[in-house]
């Protein structure tokens, strides 16, 4: 007789208690003894019934699927995409907010929406983090989706889940690509603040750093390029590109002057300039092209086009928006599946700022 746990972890399963197992076993136990004639078809039929209580009480491994709340919360998609709307609406760069807000969660710790916790006596989270804090910003607009769907689907849909839609419906509403966005995350009860200010890459960094970086996270130098033209949307503070605009030999003379006027060498950190100069509102691949033009906004934008190893790829996307669209999505869709919660791990959190 083979051993049910070690069958239970070839398949990737979890075996159910023993004594549901011993259950089946007892059901035939008493046809064994009328006599040894029926030695074979007893143990047939032991075995088959050992097979067939392991399955029925096993749980597979969670794995994110689109159709995760097709029964649980049919709507969900529809809420998003109606809140995100307003939102965009209203301010379309909340689109590229949202955006780098999903970025900035699954970045730490994977995408677990332990980015929307606050601070409580027992950690200290992510919002208040260098590169979050007076900088990521979206955060209502989580909490108004996800009120609307907690009316419709109580307790069901994670806020992680929630983040991850509402990024994609934010690229698509300022006219860049969709995808289809993998479900089944739940939320983290905790948070990190020394994890965000160690994994997230800064402005300044190197491509070396920007590659170690992604590649941390199981994404490649190609993914790393592509998730990068997410800064053909959005705004920047001035003491993200100071040093780039005014100390960066690789920089156009007449977009640095430019850049220099809302942020001068010193003071006005908060002062904010456009990613993409050519279309900052509009999803699209001008982003490339302001890097073979020497016109990155910031340092690390810059170091994708600077005599390495992404030259040529940026070329390609600058020449070919295709290109850029469908590696994006492919590469939004990698992003998004790094180490989720799922199964019985996390729980779906019913206020996206605190543990239940």
């Amino acid at each position: 007789m083979f051993d049910t746990t070690e069958l239970a972890a070839s398949i990737n399963i979890r075996p159910c208690h023993s004594s549901l197992l011993i259950s089946a076993f007892s059901s035939s136990s008493s046809s064994s003894s009328s006599s040894s004639s029926s030695m074979a078809a007893f143990s047939e039929r032991t075995l088959v019934l050992s097979c067939l209580a392991l399955l029925a009480c096993v749980a597979v491994d969670g794995q994110l699927s689109p159709a995760f709340y097709n029964s649980t919360c049919p709507n969900l998609q529809s809420i998003v995409r109606t809140a995100m709307t307003r939102a965009v609406s209203k301010e379309r760069r909340m689109g590229a907010s949202i955006l780098r807000l999903f970025f900035h969660d699954c970045f730490v710790n994977g995408c677990d929406a332990s980015i929307l916790l606050d601070d409580t006596s027992t950690f200290v989270g992510e919002k208040n983090a260098g590169p979050n804090a007076n900088s990521v910003r979206g955060y209502d607009v989580i909490d108004a989706i996800k009120s609307n769907v907690e009316k419709t689907c109580n307790a069901t849909v994670s806020c992680a889940d929630i983040l991850a839609l509402a990024a994609r419906d934010g690229v698509v509403l300022l006219g860049g690509p969709t995808w289809t966005v993998q479900l089944g995350r739940r939320d983290a009860t905790t948070a990190s603040q020394s994890a965000a200010n160690s994994n997230l890459p800064g402005p300044g960094s190197s491509l070396a750093q920007l590659i170690s970086a992604f590649s941390a996270k199981g994404l490649s130098a190609r993914d790393m390029t592509a998730l990068s033209g997410a800064h053909t949307v959005g705004q920047a503070r001035c003491i993200s590109f100071r040093s780039r605009v005014y100390s960066d030999a690789n920089v156009n003379a007449t977009f640095a002057s430019l850049r220099r006027q809302s942020c001068p060498a010193s003071g006005g950190d908060g002062n904010l300039a456009a990613l993409d100069a050519q279309t900052a509102a509009a999803f699209d691949n001008k982003y490339y092209q302001n890097l073979v033009a020497k016109q990155g906004l910031l340092h690390s934008d810059q170091e994708l086009f600077n005599n390495g190893s992404q030259d040529s790829l940026v070329r390609q996307y600058g020449s070919n928006a295709s290109a850029f669209s469908g590696d994006f999505a492919a590469a939004m869709v990698k992003m998004g599946s790094i180490s989720p919660l799922t199964g019985s791990r996390g729980q779906i959190r019913l206020n996206c700022r605190k543990v239940n």
